[in-house]
């Protein structure tokens, strides 16, 4: 079964899924780890992690989907991917929709936003126009139905630049393209996100950012809402920066951290008991 097959099937249950972020293999590897279904490569966290630098459209294409190949090659689960503004034209975003399928994922997110784009929490975001949004999405639909096999998100961020209203009409006119998913970033209160998940057809994600724009529900709430996919897209990310930096100042005032993991699961995590019994395996006599 492919990786958008099985996203598919778990699309189709009852129970919102819940996706942690990841950022890189090792992430992605603890999310399975721990018996989630499904995660997401957010493009904030693999730009913070991968070269350092804010999510304001500096990471290329080819290190988003070079990232997203190990990642989906360390995981058995669906991964979906950040395709940001799809790198160009509609023909970019044909392109960017091919490449993430052979990448592995199961999905691609393309949005809405001017190029350079930047975080959908952050300040400055600009979306192109509606004829250019539609463009792009009906390149992605279209390079799906002539058989790639991956499933098309659809992100608008026009709620900051032109109102909830024309946020809504994109979301609805994506879903009516044949997009597989919906997403409306930013949505200011619950009764924002209620009215989109009542008035677009179809899965739609939310975006629990900590201390951004929309507020941080629980997944039972999102799902009484109406919410299909609920990220965490940084929540890792954070936790991990703190543990680091814990052990960082105990270093620093010549101390042992004390937080830190076994060196024996770190060798699990990363498969030496599994290397060890393949080497046995192809050992000559």
């Amino acid at each position: 079964m492919s990786p958008a097959t099985r996203l598919r099937k778990l699309l189709a249950a009852p129970e919102i899924l819940v996706m942690p972020g990841c950022y890189d293999a090792m992430s992605a590897r603890l999310i399975e780890r721990a018996g989630f279904k499904t995660t997401f490569m957010g493009g904030f966290a693999v730009s913070a992690s991968r070269i350092g630098m804010p999510d304001t459209g500096l990471i290329s294409y080819a290190e988003m989907v070079d990232q997203g190949n190990n990642i989906c090659s360390a995981v058995s689960i669906p991964v979906i991917g950040d395709g940001d503004t799809g790198y160009g034209n509609a023909l970019n975003v044909q392109r960017t929709v091919r490449g993430y399928a052979r990448a592995g994922f199961a999905c691609v997110m393309i949005e809405d936003q001017v190029a350079p784009k930047r975080c959908g929490h952050t300040r400055g975001k600009q979306t192109v126009d509606r004829d250019e949004a539609f463009a792009r999405v009906q390149a992605a639909v279209d390079t799906r139905e002539s058989g790639t096999d991956i499933l098309i998100m659809a992100r608008t961020d026009a709620n900051a630049t032109e109102g909830f209203d024309e946020a809504l009409d994109r979301a609805r006119t994506f879903a009516e393209i044949g997009v597989d998913i919906t997403f409306l970033e930013a949505p200011r209160n619950e009764e924002q996100m209620r009215a989109y998940c009542e008035k677009v057809p179809g899965p739609k994600m939310a975006n629990m950012v900590e201390q951004g724009d929309t507020p941080v529900l629980s997944p039972g709430v999102l799902q009484d809402i109406g919410y299909s996919i609920a990220i965490y897209p940084i929540t890792l990310m954070l936790a991990g920066i703190n543990a680091m930096e814990q052990a960082l100042a105990a270093l620093a005032a010549g101390q042992i951290p004390d937080n830190a993991a076994e060196f024996a699961h770190l060798r699990d995590i990363v498969g030496f008991p599994d290397y060890y019994e393949a080497e046995k395996r192809y050992a000559a006599d």
